[in-house]
């Protein structure tokens, strides 16, 4: 747990470090949504990227890195020949927007990432480090716990903007110490106002991948359960 502690620390130190290059002083509110307009212009920049090179123009990650955050896009590849620059909603512009390919093998496809939810956790995780281990309350289910903000000290709950709806997302905390933003209450309003009934097993995380430009990042997987109703898919014991 120490050696996890120290990793952790460090991590969140370089977060930090990055975080305050991330967003200057100027942020546009037009800078802040995702912008149909933009994607275009990155998707034709890719395309015609790849049909130059044989490549994607991404950066290199960890392959264990998770999966929503593990293509992005490398723009020092792409300006000025492909694109005049980078979106002005992007993080390389002071967005608050990290651009990804999702799907790279098969359709590859220009997404978002909300670096928003980011921050939050990255806050949680600082206070986790003042308290030397991760505050759990309730439990959510046999591996994933709601956070106990009365012990970090804090006034409120923690949530991150919802990128799908008006919704403030809580963020939940497993049994390893990681910190994650749940998507249940978007994923159970996007199955019911579609009259959806995924297959349980399935990673219902998906659905608004395929609906929307951003994806949900920094998350657990889900599925439904027998009353097609969103429940975490997730057992540290099962991982390779």
């Amino acid at each position: 747990m120490r050696n996890k502690l120290k990793v952790s620390y460090l991590l969140v130190v370089l977060s930090i470090i990055l975080a305050g290059c991330m967003y200057p002083a100027d942020k546009r509110v037009e800078n802040q949504i995702p912008d149909q307009v933009q994607l275009d212009g990155v998707q034709r920049a890719i395309d015609e990227y790849r049909a130059d090179t044989g490549v994607l123009p991404i950066k290199t990650r960890d392959m264990d890195t998770d999966i929503y955050i593990k293509y992005l896009i490398d723009f020092d590849k792409l300006v000025p020949k492909y694109l005049a620059n980078s979106p002005g909603n992007s993080y390389e512009k002071g967005g608050i927007f990290q651009y990804i390919i999702w799907d790279p093998e098969n359709k590859p496809t220009v997404k978002l990432v909300d670096l928003r939810t980011a921050d939050a956790i990255r806050d949680v995780n600082i206070r986790f480090l003042a308290t030397k281990y991760p505050t759990y309350k309730e439990p959510i289910t046999t591996y994933v716990y709601s956070i106990d903000y009365d012990k970090l000290g804090v006034g409120k709950e923690i949530t991150v903007p919802s990128p799908y709806s008006n919704n403030h997302l809580p963020l939940v905390v497993s049994t390893d110490g990681d910190v994650y933003v749940d998507y249940s209450i978007d994923l159970n309003t996007f199955i019911q106002e579609n009259n959806l009934t995924p297959t349980p097993g399935e990673d219902i995380r998906n659905l608004l991948v395929e609906a929307y430009p951003v994806v949900p990042a920094y998350s657990l997987p889900y599925t439904v359960n027998e009353n097609n109703e969103p429940v975490f898919m997730f057992d540290p014991t099962k991982k390779d």
